[in-house]
């Protein structure tokens, strides 16, 4: 059994890359604060490969997560082929999802993918660094004690957060 440490995005790869690409840029600046170990390193996929190929390859990035993020942009919650996916073997993994909102809400939206509403227990926070590095601090231990809550989401008060 390998150790889990990895933390998986999951986001449109057709719109939302540039924000996947930020955090790992932000993840290579010595000056900012801002640390994981990012699951899509494993596994390396070719663009033509099948569904079935990319699929099995996701699923053991999966299988190596501590937890994911969701990066929620303007299509998110109508990505089925690879967005929902990844996002019901990552509840069936029972892996802790942080959905990090592009139009900065601290709490779920109209854009937040329908399956995390109706079946987790996940935190949604805004596109800001601090704020996604606190819950990918936090809500991981926070996860494995309430969620037997689902389906419910967690908004942190970030007025009485120091960050």
């Amino acid at each position: 059994m390998s150790y889990k440490n990895k933390t998986y995005v999951i986001f449109d790869a057709d719109t939302d890359i540039g924000k996947y690409r930020l955090m790992t840029a932000w993840k290579a600046n010595k000056k900012i604060d801002f640390n994981f170990h990012n699951a899509h390193e494993l596994n390396n996929l070719r663009g033509n490969s099948s569904e079935e190929t990319i699929k099995k390859k996701l699923r053991e990035r999966l299988k190596n997560t501590k937890q994911a993020i969701v990066i929620v942009g303007e299509n998110t919650k109508e990505l089925y082929k690879f967005v929902r996916w990844e996002i019901e073997v990552a509840l069936s993994l029972e892996i802790p999802i942080i959905a990090v909102n592009l139009c900065n809400s601290d709490g779920s939206t109209d854009k937040t993918p329908p399956i995390l509403k109706k079946n987790a227990y996940f935190v949604s926070v805004p596109f800001e660094v601090k704020k996604i590095k606190y819950a990918l601090d936090k809500f991981p231990s926070s996860y494995h004690k309430n969620k037997s809550k689902a389906p419910s989401s967690r908004i942190y008060d970030w007025s009485k957060i120091s960050i």
